[in-house]
């Protein structure tokens, strides 16, 4: 094998090893809050959501791998890379926590749970449709700060916080793998041998994790199941029945859709910079669809194109690592290789790879954003904090089987308080963030729209809702006046921020002058 070959086949083998990871670990984290949070039956995530699921990656990356050939034929290239896609991991991790849980844990059906994981995937599909068509206009209205800081914030403290709990209740192995993962990933340094980083992780830790299990070093060690089951997912349209029971996670449905598309319009236009120019809309018409397709199949998490097209062409790829990445995770699930490697590889070897991950959105939300928009990235983080909070409290409360109504009175209206911040986050965090990027740019007008808006939404539950799950309301169905309180304080915000651009041009001197002032006393 020359020199070249050799180089190519380590570009491609690198490629496929890092996209396969990716949607592996995503899985196994899928599997693991659900199972180990909520308590839900593993036999339904093994055999039927993560069949179903991989069906989204199958369809997606062998489209996108004939995308790739059609555009080396169209171009006479042989050096074209494919897009990469795999499921989308904030959209993945949130619907975990805050769809599939939450149902389980009020219905205590993992059936029922399954079609709403199944239907809300379906709507995700649907808005993913709409806005593939428009996807750009929306990226021209809402600024960037709101639209990446919300998801920027599931970033950092979902990818990032929560995996690092995982990473030291396995401290020994996890360190290990995020040592080599930040080293080679963030430090850029390579391996003797030019072995893959990520697969030095996994390989590695996964055998420290067996040796101090086994050792009795590891107090939640389980032996592995190696069997492996035919696992065909099969065409159904049983989950459409629960749709009416989805209406409550639109809030999450619809901005998750939006987001993956405008991530498409960014990645395809970064594919466009690094060589290889896509028609967009063939790009976000394929993961709209593949969405679709997993939901009709059994599965629960949304697909859509990776970050790092670039990235993935200076490896050497070209379209037979996505190829490869389709058969792999298409064939493995349905033969029971993919749960086997879910059941394997533990949660504080996948960890540090999404403790990158959430580390690259949030750079990128900050990247992406005028600097003079810090500020409104950040506030678009808060709503963010409030669900972390109440993802850890609702797990204490749950294992000591005390209800928040018997908690003392002070700390019922905490934890009412937050559960109400908590309720729609990454709208909230979406309308906030686009509000203060406003202001910042002087926009009142528009600024005080996003209140309005949020005022709005406040009175049917869409954000702020009263109701521990999420659910959405009509405004006369609550006796609680704590909607109408919200909402009134969302007005009164919109209301003042006119009056002050009113005054402000009315009194335009006394502004001069305290800015001479602090001039003087900077020049001083």
């Amino acid at each position: 094998m020359n020199e070249d070959r050799k180089n190519r086949f380590w570009g491609e083998t690198t490629a496929f090893l890092a996209l396969f990871l990716d949607n592996v670990g995503v899985l196994i984290f899928l599997s693991a809050i659900l199972v180990h949070t909520f308590n839900y039956p593993a036999e339904i995530i093994l055999t039927r959501m993560i069949p179903g699921t991989a069906m989204g990656i199958f369809f997606g990356d062998l489209l996108y791998s004939l995308l790739a050939l059609r555009l080396a034929r169209k171009t006479g290239r042989r050096d074209v890379t494919a897009m990469p896609l795999g499921l989308d991991t904030p959209s993945t991790i949130g619907i975990a926590y805050a769809v599939l849980g939450p149902t389980y844990i009020a219905s205590q059906d993992a059936l029922l749970t399954w079609h709403v994981g199944m239907a809300t995937l379906f709507m995700i599909g649907i808005v993913k449709m709409v806005t593939s068509f428009s996807g750009a206009w929306i990226q021209r209205i809402f600024p960037t700060a709101g639209l990446l800081g919300s998801i920027a914030g599931v970033g950092l403290l979902l990818l990032g916080f929560l995996p690092l709990i995982e990473i030291f209740n396995e401290v020994v192995v996890g360190m290990v793998a995020m040592g080599l993962i930040l080293a080679v990933l963030i430090g850029k340094l390579q391996l003797p041998g030019r072995v893959p980083g990520v697969l030095a992780a996994v390989i590695l830790g996964t055998a420290l994790h067996f040796a101090l299990g086994y050792a009795g070093y590891i107090p939640e060690f389980k032996t592995p199941a190696f069997d492996m089951k035919l696992c065909i997912p099969l065409f159904s349209l049983d989950f459409l029945q629960t749709l009416p029971r989805c209406i409550p996670y639109l809030p999450l449905a619809i901005p998750f859709g939006i987001l993956t598309i405008i991530g498409g319009i960014n990645n395809t236009e970064s594919a466009r910079l690094a060589g290889d120019a896509y028609r967009t809309r063939d790009i976000l018409l394929t993961e709209a669809c593949t969405s679709l397709i997993a939901a009709f199949f059994g599965g629960v998490a949304q697909t859509t194109p990776y970050i790092g097209h670039p990235a993935y062409k200076k490896m050497g790829a070209t379209w037979l690592y996505t190829l490869f990445t389709a058969l792999a995770v298409g064939i493995g699930s349905v033969v029971g290789l993919m749960s086997l490697f879910v059941g394997l590889i533990p949660r504080a070897v996948i960890a540090p790879i999404f403790l990158f991950i959430g580390f690259e959105i949030v750079h990128q939300a900050y990247r992406e954003s005028p600097d003079a928009h810090s500020a409104a990235v950040s506030l678009s983080f808060l709503p963010v904090v409030a669900h972390l909070v109440t993802i850890i409290l609702r797990q204490f409360l749950d294992a000591a089987s005390i209800t928040p109504e018997a908690l003392p009175v002070r700390l019922q209206v905490l934890h009412s308080t937050l559960t109400v911040l908590s309720n729609g986050f990454i709208v909230t965090g979406l309308l906030w963030g686009s509000m203060l990027a406003f202001l910042i740019d002087q926009q009142v007008r528009l600024a005080a729209l996003c209140t309005l808006t949020c005022a709005g939404l406040t009175l049917f539950g869409f954000i702020h809702s009263v109701h521990p799950g999420g659910e959405i309301y009509l405004p006369w169905q609550i006796s609680s006046p704590r909607p109408f309180m919200i909402a009134l304080g969302y007005f009164l915000f919109s209301c003042i921020l006119p009056a002050l651009t009113k005054r402000r041009q009315a009194n335009p001197e006394p502004l001069s002058a305290e800015s001479s002032e602090g001039k003087s006393v900077t020049s001083g």
